[in-house]
């Protein structure tokens, strides 16, 4: 190995530096390879690199959610391997939530080692999201999909072909899936030969001192924030439904400020029946976004952060389930966890907490069949309102929290899929009022030119969007069929040519009272019909 330099803070900015360059180069190779709308268009995908023991140096600025899908994977990897038996251009291929550090099954990891002259310096590591595994029962995981524990899908570069064909074989559409896997593999490919070129420029050494002294920096600042805030107890409950439960559930937080730490409980009901539940990695990086985002936004994103955060939960409930709970919708309960945890804080540091935003992750997934009988899968997750500020109204109609990903683009989703979209607008009157008002929420609606299939899912269909500091609450979400509300067996529906699917997210609370909104800021509300 190179000799290592003089490690200083120069140097180590720097390679930081280096580190999120190149995450976020292998995430625009990876959207700009791929083939899926669902990752060249709306870019449902993340990387990040990894050291060798498995603990994260930098998470591309893509999707929170997907920090749940790293970081039990390469410790899996390390534990069920012989390091020995790692060799360059291995690459190691996994998707499941039980084995191998997964969220939900769509999102398919690829991880490969990075060698600088015959020694393990790191892993390139990426996921994205396959629209695939489409129409696909909920009652517990074995119906959601192919389950994948992490196994090489390249051996020294030369592709095995028995896995790969075995994918495919239960994928709906193979050609896109071949397609975007060959993306993320260029990819991680990108990601290795950057670190291989930082490591000759700087020493190998150097580089992984670095690495460590950027976690232990991240660790520093995240407990100099936390000891900002007044030690104590805060407590919060929220409410929580979905298309699939009957009724709503109530879940609640209890956040712990003792000095440096910061200690985290999470209480919800049992795991249920349908694919709402959250594994523990999928609930550890909500928990360590949203803390993230109140105690300190510029702390480094790599595994320092999480130090002194420590995270409890029930196991066996809804929020940190157990196997074979179905979690093909994670997401949805995870956007209540953050505001669970934005509730906490709310009690003591009320500045730094936005409003609550549309708390939902409204999904719409088509799925058909072709003239000469191809299949075809088309998902969309729709954003919302945004919660206000203590000196801002919030934003409208965007993706909020654990989601970070584009709409489709009209002329793509025409182009590509026998739909019409006949309206994209928002909500007025869906932003809570206030001194700053939330968010508008969105409405999207469809209509089918060819026989297909439509599960939607989404929450706050019930619940509405809480306002802060006297600030009103947003609006409901809702799906109809043709017109009408509640025409969904548990989220699905068969669709015929002419049948029009409307789909309205939910809008965000506003922050303070209403009465004291500037009267000019009152005036624009009128002239844009925003109430």
């Amino acid at each position: 190995m190179t000799a290592p330099t003089q490690l200083n803070p120069i140097t180590v900015e720097v390679i930081g530096s280096a580190f999120a360059s190149t995450v976020e180069e292998m995430g625009e190779a990876l959207v700009r390879a791929s083939y899926s709308t669902n990752i060249k268009e709306r870019r449902d995908c993340s990387t990040a690199l990894f050291d060798t023991s498995g603990q994260m140096l930098c998470q591309a600025e893509h999707i929170p959610m997907h920090l749940g899908s790293f970081i039990g994977f390469i410790p899996y990897i390390l534990a069920h391997f012989d390091a020995a038996d790692i060799r360059p251009a291995d690459v190691f291929m996994g998707n499941d939530a039980y084995e191998g550090g997964g969220t939900h099954l769509p999102d398919i990891v690829l991880a490969e080692p990075i060698f600088v002259q015959g020694a393990l310096v790191g892993w390139a590591i990426n996921t994205a999201h396959h629209s695939d595994f489409a129409d696909r029962g909920h009652a517990h995981i074995y119906q959601e999909g192919l389950r994948i524990p992490p196994v090489r899908l390249y051996r020294e570069g030369v592709l095995q072909t028995d896995i790969q064909r075995m994918f495919l074989l239960n994928c709906q559409v193979p050609h896109e899936r071949v397609s975007d896997l060959r993306a993320q593999m260029a990819a991680n490919r990108l990601g290795v030969t950057r670190m291989q070129e930082l490591c000759g420029k700087y020493g190998t050494e150097t580089v992984l001192a670095a690495g460590a002294e950027l976690m232990d920096y991240a660790e520093r600042k995240m407990r100099a924030g936390i000891a900002a805030i007044p030690d104590g107890t805060y407590a919060f409950s929220d409410r929580f439904d979905s298309e699939a439960l009957r009724g709503e559930l109530e879940f609640s937080a209890t956040v712990r400020v003792a000095g440096e730490e910061l200690f985290i409980d999470i209480d919800a009901p049992p795991q249920v029946r349908a694919g709402l539940n959250v594994v523990r990695t999928a609930l550890l990086a909500t928990v360590y976004y949203a803390v993230k985002t109140v105690v300190d936004p510029t702390v480094l994103p790599n595994a320092g952060l999480a130090r002194p955060l420590h995270v409890t939960a029930r196991e066996g409930s809804i929020l940190n389930c157990a196997h074979p709970a179905a979690v093909d919708g994670r997401i949805t309960a995870c956007q209540r966890v953050v505001d669970l945890i934005h509730g906490a804080f709310a009690r003591v540091v009320p500045e730094r907490v936005t409003a609550a935003s549309n708390g939902s992750v409204a999904v719409a997934s088509f799925n058909g069949t072709r003239a000469d009988r191809s299949l075809w899968v088309y998902l969309e997750t729709i954003g919302g309102g945004f919660g206000a500020r203590h000196n801002k109204d919030g934003l409208d109609g965007v993706h909020v929290h654990m989601t970070n990903t584009s709409n489709l683009p009209v002329e793509a989703l025409e182009n590509e899929y026998p739909i019409t979209l006949l309206r994209y607008e928002l909500v007025n009157g869906s932003g809570g009022r206030g001194r700053f008002v939330g968010g508008m929420g969105l409405r999207r609606v469809y209509r089918a030119e060819a026989e297909c299939r439509v599960q939607v899912m989404g929450s706050r269909l019930i619940s509405k969007p809480w306002g802060l500091a006297g600030g009103g609450p947003g609006a409901n979400g809702r799906f109809s069929l043709n017109g009408v509300e509640g025409t969904f067996d548990d989220g699905s529906v068969d669709l015929k040519p002419g049948d029009v699917l409307e789909i309205v997210t939910p809008g965000a609370g506003g922050y303070g009272p209403a009465a004291q909104r500037a009267p000019e800021a009152a005036a624009r509300d009128l002239r844009e019909g925003r109430f």
